[in-house]
């Protein structure tokens, strides 16, 4: 019986053999594994995407044209050969005062705060920094493990902050740097003086699906099994030239935060820069984050290693899909410290660009409580 087995094993792999089974199994096994490592490795990049460094400085520089107070750019050297891009701007008056810090979210970079510089540089010196890996600053080999990545993230800034020479700083994250803004306290509490979080990533922990009240539909989850292996910009970077254009059509909302400013292409342009240079803090929070966008690291599973004289505000649009119970399970887990938040309303989750103005004067209260 195991002879005959055998052999009629042997005739089915000759006539698969013949009809290239096989054969088509290992080209797509190859085709696939060539894409990924296009979305991966970006020496196809210069030549196909229409964007260099000097691109982004150009791009940049067009954003910030419409910030009235004097500022400076420069790179900060932090470890391993690594800079960080920044930008600082306050007046002799705000001399004395505790410097604000501002993180920017994932795919952002400093020159999306332009409507909030003159604002909240008045009272105090403000310093708006591209995270490691991101916009104008080095972009390293992240560590897969997210643990590992997250520690990158948040030693770089504490590098910066010396280097600056910061005794102390009031600390504003927006999404991902909300996140990292809040895992910097915890590391160094003595630096912080008031952690900001405007829409934060992260902190909830990822709800069961049988639980829950709106199950993840089969089709969602197919796309995820799909794309999984891709960064999430690889789709930007694959389409080339239509890049640009594409950025125009599908994200026009990103222009209008800022026609207060600009009626021309230059936010498109400056958000289409940033984001399909080297995939490197892109990278990292690929490796922080899990299925559907949860943080594999959920921050409220650490919050209460946060000092408990740490005061924390918790920024909200009312506009906004980011599930604000965040914040309240915040207030939950830390019943003796200072957590207060707020809610600016008509904004989304840019919130600092779809209602700029509340958002400053909220800012700036906040922050004259520090000092």
């Amino acid at each position: 019986m195991a002879g005959e087995e055998a052999a009629s094993k042997g005739v089915v792999h000759r006539a698969l053999t013949a009809v290239g089974v096989y054969g088509l199994a290992s080209g797509v096994r190859g085709y696939v594994d060539t894409t990924i490592r296009w979305c991966w490795i970006p020496n196809w990049l210069p030549s196909w995407c229409p964007t260099s460094q000097k691109d982004l400085q150009a791009a940049e520089t067009r954003m910030l044209r419409c910030v009235s107070c004097s500022f400076t750019r420069h790179f900060i050297p932090v470890s391993n050969g690594c800079q960080l891009w920044t930008l600082a701007c306050g007046g002799a008056g705000s001399r004395g005062k505790t410097p604000l810090v501002l993180l920017h979210g994932f795919g952002g970079g400093v020159g999306l705060w332009v409507q909030n510089l003159d604002a909240l540089s008045r009272g105090r010196p403000v310093f708006a920094v591209d995270l490691l890996g991101f916009g104008q600053s080095s972009r390293p080999h992240f560590s897969k493990d997210p643990r590992r990545a997250e520690d990158q993230f948040v030693e770089a800034v504490e590098q910066w902050r010396a280097k600056v020479g910061l005794e102390s700083m009031i600390l504003l994250g927006h999404n991902l740097g909300g996140y990292l803004a809040v895992s910097y306290s915890i590391r160094h509490p003595g630096r912080v003086k008031h952690v900001i979080l405007v829409e934060p990533w992260g902190f909830p922990e990822r709800p069961d699906s049988s639980e829950a009240d709106r199950p993840v539909p089969v089709w969602i989850k197919a796309l995820g099994a799909v794309f999984s292996p891709f960064n999430p910009l690889a789709g930007l970077r694959l389409v080339g030239p239509l890049g640009p254009s594409l950025v125009q059509t599908f994200r026009p909302d990103l222009r209008r935060k800022f026609t207060s400013m600009f009626t021309d292409n230059t936010v498109s342009e400056y958000i289409y820069h940033l984001n399909v240079q080297t995939p490197s803090g892109e990278a990292a929070f690929k490796s922080m984050r899990g299925e559907y966008g949860w943080a594999k690291r959920p921050m409220l599973q650490r919050i209460h290693r946060l000092r408990p004289d740490v005061p924390l505000t918790v920024v909200y649009g009312s506009r906004s899909s980011i599930d604000c119970d965040a914040g309240g399970a915040l207030k939950e887990l830390r019943p003796y410290s200072h957590v207060e938040i707020m809610t600016i309303r008509g904004a989304g989750h840019y919130v600092f660009a779809d209602q700029p103005e509340d958002f400053n004067q909220r800012v700036s209260q906040v922050c004259e409580t520090v000092d």
